[in-house]
């Protein structure tokens, strides 16, 4: 399955775009941009699935780092800070990766 079969490759365009600088990344602002806010729990966690690149159940912060390049191939890398800010937020019960609840 793609990216693109769940979300709009016009929306999945922009909302990288709006983050192509460096240190500019804003999870939160991110994830309507692409359209997650309107998806069912059954679709994000379809997305989800294929960001766990390792298909370990969970999402670990070496994959955290090349988050943008799972919605798009020409997404940039995040920072250390913003992959950090990015997992902190996502992590739940502090185990140091994000699980799919």
């Amino acid at each position: 399955m793609a990216m693109t079969d769940l979300l709009s490759a016009d929306d999945i365009k922009k909302a990288v775009g709006a983050f192509s600088a460096a240190e500019s990344f804003n999870h939160k602002k991110f994830f309507e941009l692409v359209g997650l806010k309107k998806k069912s729990k059954d679709e994000v966690q379809k997305v989800f699935h294929i960001l766990d690149k390792d298909k370990s159940g969970f999402i670990e912060e070496d994959e955290l780092k090349f988050v943008l390049k799972g919605f798009i191939e020409d997404g940039r890398d995040l920072s250390d800070k913003e992959t950090k800010t990015l997992l902190a937020a996502g992590d739940k019960d502090g185990d140091g990766k994000i699980g799919v609840e």
